[in-house]
């Protein structure tokens, strides 16, 4: 499609030949002379020399070269969204697959697509629209919402509660057990029954291979908009709140709350019993061991201010020339004390 076209459809300022034909969008470094690419960091800025894009979304004009630009207030949105005017994802027709199974008393809302060899439990209860993909199985009592998309081998759990338009990526299961075990006097574990459940609100996106635990009692959440990467482990009784980021490979431990707009980089992780308040930013790798204060950024492990973090690891390096220092240091101190206490001319130079 032409170029002044993707600029009406995302309402953007067009500099340049608006003629240009645009047959996809890639990243900057990989676009070729028909496609339009997006410089959102400017760090990135350089990469612009070399690029062979056809155009390019950015936050103003560029200058270091001659190229069409579409000026957006938010280029990486715009790019996404000028990312589905090229491709959209297949979505399977409506219709029950004859090797799916589905329990006599659950309930599928009009539009559903379920794949085969797909398992819908005793008294569940789905909205519209769902996709369900091969090998998915829902367990007793779940009840879901409108738009819900499962892919392949994602398992929701019994009596949990999913709300409107949630995805769950492959292998995602919500309401597994959360890791309870009561000690006995002779050292062996006794399995504490999980009667909580997990709940999923609105607007939720849970990528492959994550875990939310269901509670031991009471209740796990997921709240509205949140965003959970690959890998991640969400324990017993936790609270997302609305709006957070995960990221690869985060970790909390059962009882740990995160506030809204909280974001936790990949492999970090919280320690339970804590809260992450609104706006919190915790880098990757940090291990939160206590309460958060809401707009403050901490890494490390135990994680503590992140500015001061960041000038404590470049001293890390330094430390076996800066501990030398100090023993030469102590070493002409000592000797200077001798000197004084036997009542000689200091050493010239100490």
């Amino acid at each position: 499609m032409k170029l002044r076209e993707i600029a009406d459809y995302l309402e953007c300022e067009l500099v340049g030949d608006g003629e240009i034909e645009i047959t996809g969008v890639a990243a900057i470094e990989q676009a070729g002379p028909t496609e339009l690419t997006f410089l959102a960091n400017p760090k990135y800025a350089p990469k612009v020399r070399d690029t062979r894009a056809a155009a390019i979304l950015a936050s103003e004009p560029v200058r270091v070269r001659p190229i069409a630009t579409l000026v957006s207030q938010n280029p990486y949105l715009d790019f996404a969204r000028a990312l589905e005017l090229f491709y959209r994802p297949p979505r399977p027709e409506p219709g029950i697959h004859p090797l799916a199974w589905i329990a006599p008393s659950a309930r599928i809302g009009e539009n559903a697509y379920v794949g085969p060899f797909a398992v819908i439990g005793e008294d569940v209860v789905i909205g519209r629209n769902a996709r369900i993909y091969p090998h998915v199985v829902i367990y007793q009592g779940a009840r879901i919402g409108d738009d819900f998309c499962a892919h392949s081998h994602a398992v929701v759990r019994e009596f949990c509660r999913i709300g409107d338009r949630v995805t769950l990526g492959n292998g995602v299961v919500v309401g597994g057990d959360g890791f309870g075990f009561a000690h006995r006097a002779d050292g062996t574990h006794y399995k504490i029954v999980q009667s909580g459940i997990t709940v999923i609100e609105d607007d939720v996106e849970i990528q492959s291979l994550c875990s939310i635990d269901r509670a031991t009692v009471g209740e796990t959440r997921v709240k509205r908009g949140a965003k959970i990467d690959s890998l991640v482990q969400v324990g017993h009784a936790c609270v997302v709140g609305e709006n957070a980021i995960l990221c690869a490979q985060v970790g909390l431990a059962g009882s740990t709350v995160l506030e809204r707009n909280v974001v936790m980089a990949g492999q970090a992780g919280a320690a339970g019993h804590l809260t992450i308040h609104e706006g919190a930013v915790v880098y990757a790798q940090a291990g939160v061991g206590g309460d958060v204060p809401a707009g403050v950024s901490v890494a490390g492990s135990p994680a503590f201010d992140a500015a001061v973090w960041r000038r404590a690891v470049t001293a890390f390096p330094r430390l076996p020339e800066l501990l030398r220092t100090m023993r030469e240091l102590r070493k002409k101190v000592e000797e200077l004390e001798k000197t004084v206490r036997g009542g000689a001319p200091p050493v010239e130079g100490t």
